[in-house]
């Protein structure tokens, strides 16, 4: 019945569905994070993307039959009397890399929650129709973040090189595969990009300031263009650029990257090149356009679970807290929006809390133009579970805003007020005792009768721990 079911959902067969014995481990058990799948990234910060973060189409996953016939070059013709041991042998996939659903090559391997490898576009649109469980193992998935599994895709590339097997990379000879199956000849476009990326690489400030433009503008274009110009070997190139004395060459480096991270496959590229200390350097210290894409940059990459670890441990949180207070209006949505998605990560709430984020965040709350409460409760509330958190956001006496907010904010401001304030209170008489005092109850049990529904679970369980309160 699963096989069906898939099979209904997906439109092919899958009846070898549970032929693979084993695949890789998950590579960390991080909370749930938004969505991303090639750009279909979402922030409940609400920052939305800019060009240069544009959301790109997922490229068509193309892949190779189960079963390989030799190249060419191997086939022995002429003679139908060869010994059976002597003609040319079927090339078989290892079953680790082939997808459990299509059971084919995988190109574009991600880990679910359960542990479990699939191909991308096959899990991604299991879950696109509804589906929260795992299709191999048939457990629920505990949140739907499809984390790129770098080592398998390495494998799998390793594997095709050393049996001469065209890789899966949607390039070849030239040609490039688009999203109905056919292939477009991309050699004119190959052979400008190698000579940009040339010029790049050159001593020339005026030569190297225009080609880094170039680049600029032809990775904002297509999902193709991302693609041949990390395969004309740029990525490397750009990130030495972002320590260039010159400001526009350094600014268009980083906007370039940006827009290169939106393709999955890039951002693997672009964090083995180690990016990341430079990123940051741009960060603290380029034009405030540089910064704000900087910024926006180490969003896109914080989307894979692994590099949220690598980035929290560079430095950046520190500078993104920095930019949230300091930065311009765009710059501070693009700093809210990388430090929502850090602060998924356990590890880097402490570091976020020791950058002084409590201080922006409530400064946030309190000015006059309302233009970031959202994203400012949004952080907050990820943050407020942890202890060194709880203790901040008291102390900063932060308490009386949240009730104001659950008067007169807007439906989800006063939702996460909620959510914010039940974290605060949990296994904490004091506070429960603080926000009694301070008038919580009526608006409390207002928002429990007519709030959103996440904020009537929310309202509903703090004024019942304060019933519980008075009957001490």
């Amino acid at each position: 019945p699963l096989a069906q079911e898939i099979s209904q959902v997906l439109g092919k067969s899958v009846s070898g569905l549970h032929k693979q014995h084993s695949c890789p481990e998950n590579l960390s058990e991080l909370g749930s994070i938004p969505k991303s799948n090639e750009g279909k990234s979402c922030s409940p910060c609400g920052a939305g993307s800019r060009l240069e973060r544009t959301r790109s189409i997922h490229a068509s996953s193309e892949v190779s039959l189960s079963i390989l016939t030799a190249p060419k070059s191997q086939e022995i013709s002429g003679s139908t009397n060869i010994p059976e041991d002597k003609k040319p042998e079927a090339i078989v996939i290892p079953e680790d890399f082939l997808c459990p659903i299509s059971l084919e090559l995988m190109r574009d391997p991600v880990i679910v929650a359960t542990g479990q490898t699939y191909e991308r576009s096959y899990i991604q649109r299991w879950i696109d129709c509804g589906n929260t469980t795992c299709p191999k193992t048939q457990q629920k998935l505990q949140h739907l973040t499809l984390t790129p599994n770098y080592v398998l895709r390495s494998l799998v590339s390793q594997w095709c090189i050393e049996h001469n097997i065209e890789q899966p990379t949607g390039l070849t000879n030239g040609k490039i595969k688009k999203s109905d199956g056919s292939f477009r000849d991309v050699t004119g476009d190959i052979a400008a990009i190698e000579t940009l990326v040339r010029k790049i690489s050159c001593r020339s400030i005026e030569e190297c300031r225009a080609a880094v433009a170039e680049i600029r503008l032809l990775s904002k274009r297509s999902t193709d263009n991302r693609i041949l110009i990390a395969e004309a070997g740029a990525i490397p190139v750009l990130v030495n650029l972002l320590t260039s004395e010159d400001v526009m060459t350094q600014e268009n480096a980083v906007t370039s990257i940006l827009n290169l991270s939106i393709y999955e496959n890039n951002k693997g590229l672009i964090m083995l090149a180690g990016a990341i200390p430079s990123i940051v350097q741009v960060l603290r210290a380029g034009t405030m356009e540089a910064r704000e894409n900087a910024a926006a940059t180490l969003f896109s990459l914080s989307l894979a679970d692994e590099n949220k670890i690598i980035i929290g441990a560079s430095g950046a949180i520190s500078a993104l807290v920095e930019l949230l207070q300091n930065g311009s209006p765009r710059g501070k949505k693009d700093a809210a929006t990388a430090l929502f998605n850090l602060c998924i990560y356990q590890g880097n709430k402490g570091r976020a809390i020791r950058a002084g984020i409590i201080t922006a965040l409530l400064k946030m709350l309190t000015d006059s133009s309302k233009s970031m409460v959202d994203e400012a409760l949004t952080i907050m509330s990820v943050l407020a579970s942890h202890q060194e958190a709880k203790a901040t956001i008291v102390k900063a006496s932060t308490i009386p805003v949240l009730i104001d907010l659950l008067r007169t904010g807007l439906p989800r401001n006063k939702e996460n007020a909620a959510a914010i304030l039940l974290a605060l209170c949990k296994r904490d008489t004091d506070n429960l005792s603080c926000i009694s005092r301070l008038g919580a109850v009526i608006p409390l049990s207002e928002l429990a009768r007519t709030g959103t529904e996440r904020a009537k679970r929310k309202a509903t369980s703090l004024l019942e721990h304060l019933r519980k309160l008075q009957q001490l």
